[in-house]
């Protein structure tokens, strides 16, 4: 069964009995990346429109983070799409970091219907109780309304898509760039590209590579112990076989996790590059 399938079923399921058992975003960091590093970079807020929205979905009302600049537009959409903490004070501060580069940045909630992450101690707990119940029909589904939520909203340009995303959301990256062909371009950072298929999430960004359209740029650590090289190194050779232009970026000494500022694994140098590349990429494929 591939997403598109599931997102069919997820469609005619009732889900008007469903909770949203996250209503509001946390404040601050995710408990089980407690203490943040002295290093972690706070963008401020000054001359932007930054605040918690909520984004109406199918089944009810999604929280996420919005940020723009106070000044101007329509600005082109930039979907951030959140690690396994949540739309934690990272994230937020990521739509910031992109609202002062000029895009209307949004956040959605993503694991909103499965639980709240924020206060879980331990990754492996987050893992097994949340994001492993999280199917990817629903969070396509939930980036599709976040989409026309943006497009119905002042200030922003919805015509003018791009989406990044972080660990979790690196492979939701990808995914989401097969799923929306309106996508102009995609960043993923360090996400999973291979794994064991499941109903919940049927298949990976190696599966989706050859027939792919949206360009899209995977930025990669060569010291990530989760991913291995071998699946990098197959996922360019297969999207080499199609058409949408796509990159991959591997960092030869950097980790997984190297774009977190506030957790040991951040490299500057790494992060730094690959924000950069980052913007060329969406302003070269016209998502600026």
């Amino acid at each position: 069964m591939t997403v598109s399938d599931a997102l069919s079923l997820l469609g005619q399921k009732d889900w008007n009995r469903r909770e949203f058992v996250v209503s509001v975003l946390s404040s601050g960091f995710a408990l089980s990346v407690q203490p943040v590093s002295a290093q972690t970079i706070t963008t401020d807020d000054r001359g932007l429109v930054a605040s918690e929205i909520s984004v109406p979905t199918f089944d009810g009302q999604m929280p996420a983070y919005r940020a723009m600049p106070e000044r101007g537009g329509p600005f082109s959409v930039a979907l951030v799409v959140q690690e396994i903490f949540g739309v934690h004070e990272h994230i937020k501060d990521i739509c910031r970091r992109l609202a002062k580069a000029g895009y209307f940045a949004v956040a959605p909630e993503l694991y909103a219907r499965q639980g709240d992450v924020s206060q879980l101690k331990d990754i492996q707990e987050i893992l097994a109780t949340v994001v492993s119940k999280v199917p990817d029909a629903q969070v396509m589904s939930d980036l599709d309304a976040t989409v026309r939520w943006a497009g119905g909203t002042h200030g922003a340009d919805a015509s003018r898509l791009a989406i990044t995303g972080f660990c979790w959301g690196g492979r939701i990256t990808w995914l989401y760039c097969a799923h929306n062909p309106q996508v102009r371009a995609g960043v993923a950072w360090y996400g999973r590209l291979v794994g064991q298929s499941s109903p919940l999430m049927p298949e990976n960004p190696i599966d989706l590579a050859p027939a792919l359209f949206v360009p899209v740029l995977g930025l990669y650590g060569g010291a990530d112990q989760g991913i291995p090289l071998r699946s990098v190194e197959e996922m360019r050779a297969l999207l080499a076989k199609g058409h949408s232009g796509s990159e991959l970026v591997v960092y030869p000494d950097a980790p997984h996790g190297f774009n977190a500022d506030y957790r040991p694994s951040y490299r500057k140098e790494a992060a730094e590059d690959g924000w950069k590349r980052m913007l060329v990429w969406f302003a070269s494929h016209g998502a600026s």
